[in-house]
């Protein structure tokens, strides 16, 4: 994974987040190392403001090798309250302010800035093709994102087909991707080079990885894979496709093409996972699930979000307020987060009944294909949401304010959180590419 000829980016791990600047003045220094209250709450509207607009940098975790490491998952199965598929850590200093600031932190695309004229937002084919003559004068993108907060580091070359999967087990060295070229593809994450290819034989919809395990979603079955004994199971009694799996209260959940949510309990003895139950009640494949408040949330391409008590596994609520499949849903905090192929990002909330309900919808112009919730290096929430247009945009949370765009030659549909500020993403080319948060902090004009 060399960049510039020699550099391998997985040495090249951001250090921690960046700490407050001096001033002049005992006041202004008291002043400047405390967090603006109103910023948190994602409504400070002082420019300058006197406080600071990112989190103090809180300890870091190492993984041993100098890396910080953002994930707390134990090795094995995740704790009831834990958020598993890519769920977002609790931040308690946030209110329920979702959308107040969407236009005023803004960092001005297409506006004049140093005296120099923003490009449309669109990428340049020719120079995607490696043959624009334009160079600097040309109108369109030259570049894979916009925005100064993160950049790329590299592309991992070899799959045919759009990339479906990407997972990171714990205590490994190795990342695996798979995709719809019957392929899972295993990196080395010193080298960048890729170290193995397993052939499946048939399309993957979807990859987890949960302590050490890394599971696959096939046809009519799903591959589970220990790294650390190299256990290698294949769990049967799916119908069709299986398109999004998670984990929760030791207990691994396929949501499969028929519609159906199967179950499988985790046996500690035996180590191996034995069936536990098949919940039924969506009408379409079921396509997206995730694990947070001791509750299973399930999206469908019938339109539908169901919410299942993981002590019961019996069906608690149906939301039906969106009008096309609902691609991912996301928990953070205690708001459950959800984005449709109808062009909305919706929030919810629990009413004093213990029903959810709609508390915001954040609307887009495309639809949209996938959600994934991170912090970047000042400990500020971030949402990652792919549209159909092959951008994803990314705001921060709750006032989902821009803080850029990433761009692709087709839609991606994995987004995957690393450590120590690195991040995934796989498109339908079957390009991964590797990122990196930058330490630089946001505008806040």
């Amino acid at each position: 994974m060399d960049l510039d000829g020699n550099k391998r980016v997985f040495h090249r791990l951001g250090a921690g987040a960046a700490t407050a600047s001096s001033s002049s003045g005992s006041d202004n220094n008291n002043k400047l190392q405390k967090v603006c209250f109103h910023w948190r709450a994602g409504k400070c509207s002082r420019f300058p403001c006197p406080y600071l607009h990112r989190e103090l940098p809180a300890p870091s975790q190492s993984m041993g090798n100098g890396v910080a490491a953002t994930s707390k998952r134990p090795y094995g199965f995740s704790a009831d309250d834990q958020y598993a598929g890519g769920g977002m850590r609790r931040n308690s200093n946030i209110t329920n302010s979702w959308g107040r600031q969407q236009n005023q932190h803004q960092q001005g695309y297409g506006n004049r800035v140093g005296g120099v004229v923003k490009k449309t937002e669109k990428l340049c084919n020719y120079w995607v093709q490696g043959n624009c003559s334009f160079g600097d004068k040309c109108r369109y993108l030259h570049s894979w994102s916009s925005g100064d907060c993160f950049s790329m580091l590299t592309q991992l070359e070899g799959h045919e087909k759009v990339v479906t999967g990407i997972a990171l087990p714990s205590g490994s060295d190795k990342l695996y991707t798979g995709s719809k070229d019957e392929t899972v593809r295993i990196w080395d994450c010193q080298s960048g080079q890729c170290a193995g290819v397993i052939n499946l034989g048939g399309e993957i919809g979807c990859m987890l990885s949960e302590g050490p395990w890394v599971f696959v979603g096939l046809t009519n079955f799903v591959r589970a894979w220990n790294t650390q004994t190299t256990t290698d199971l294949s769990l049967n009694g799916p119908v069709g496709q299986v398109y999004a799996l998670v984990v929760g209260n030791d207990m691994l959940f396929a949501g499969v093409q028929d519609g159906t949510i199967l179950v499988w309990k985790f046996n500690t003895a035996t180590n191996c996972f034995e069936p536990a139950a098949s919940l039924k009640g969506h009408n379409l494949a079921v396509v997206t699930l995730v694990v947070g408040a001791n509750k299973l949330y399930s999206g469908s391409m019938d339109h539908s979000i169901r919410v299942w008590s993981l002590e019961n596994l019996q069906c608690l609520q149906t939301l039906t307020d969106h009008s096309n499949v609902v691609m991912s849903v996301l928990c953070w905090d205690q708001f459950l987060l959800s984005c449709s192929l109808d062009k909305t990002v919706k929030v919810w909330v629990a009413s004093e009944s213990g029903s959810l309900e709609v508390t915001y919808t954040h609307n887009e112009e495309h639809g949209l294909l996938a959600l994934c919730g991170m912090h970047d290096l000042d400990g500020k929430p971030v949402l990652f949401c792919s549209c159909n247009d092959n951008s994803i945009h990314v705001y921060d949370l709750p006032s989902f304010s821009e803080r850029g765009k990433i761009f692709a030659k087709q839609e991606v549909r994995s987004i995957q959180s690393g450590p120590a500020g690195l991040f995934f993403t796989g498109d339908g080319t079957g390009q991964v590419k590797v990122w990196q948060w930058s330490n630089q902090p946001t505008a806040t004009k």
